[in-house]
């Protein structure tokens, strides 16, 4: 049998911090499954899937803590479950002029339709045509089977009239 960990890092991004992670997770006898890293603000964030045999998880989830430091923070808990998705998978593309509180009103929106943010991805840009900055968000959504797809469309449009919404089904092999 497995068990299966996931790890949160945070830290000052640096050349061969990925390497350590996976060093530290081979040595151990464990398997990177999945995961999600970027470089943000001088900072590197992301988190990994590991799987390992059942009886060296404390092992690996010790090997992994012992690269912690004042430059990097590790967070390593065990998986609840494969995946969260219990509807229809969609993929929400999103943009409109930037502005305070907008991924809290989509977020919101998106909970009270009982919808699941499975991914997600924003950024601002310069809107130099548009006249401003303008927020772009990419995400990965778990719909309710029974909840038709136009009304999480109009509950997202309705949030500002300058919002463009593209939803579609998501693509089989689309991060999952």
């Amino acid at each position: 049998m497995e068990t299966r960990l996931v790890c949160a890092v945070i830290g000052r991004d640096q050349p061969g911090l990925v390497y350590r992670l996976s060093e530290a997770i081979a040595g151990q006898g464990g398997n990177w499954l999945d995961g999600h890293m970027n470089s943000i603000a001088g900072r590197f964030a992301g988190t990994v899937l590991l799987s390992v045999e059942d009886g060296k998880a404390q092992a690996l989830t010790q090997a992994l803590l012992a690269l912690q430091s004042q430059d990097l923070q590790l967070l390593v808990e065990p998986a609840v479950r494969e995946s969260v998705a219990q509807g229809t998978l969609y993929d929400l593309e999103l943009m409109g002029h930037d502005r305070a509180g907008i991924v809290q009103d989509i977020s919101r929106a998106l909970a009270a339709l009982k919808v699941n943010i499975d991914e997600l991805t924003t950024e601002y840009v310069s809107g130099a045509m548009a006249g401003g900055v303008i927020f772009k968000a990419k995400a990965r959504l778990d719909k309710p089977e029974e909840l038709p797809i136009g009304e999480v469309q109009d509950a997202l449009e309705a949030l500002a009239n300058e919002l463009m919404v593209d939803l579609h089904p998501a693509q089989a092999n689309g991060g999952r």
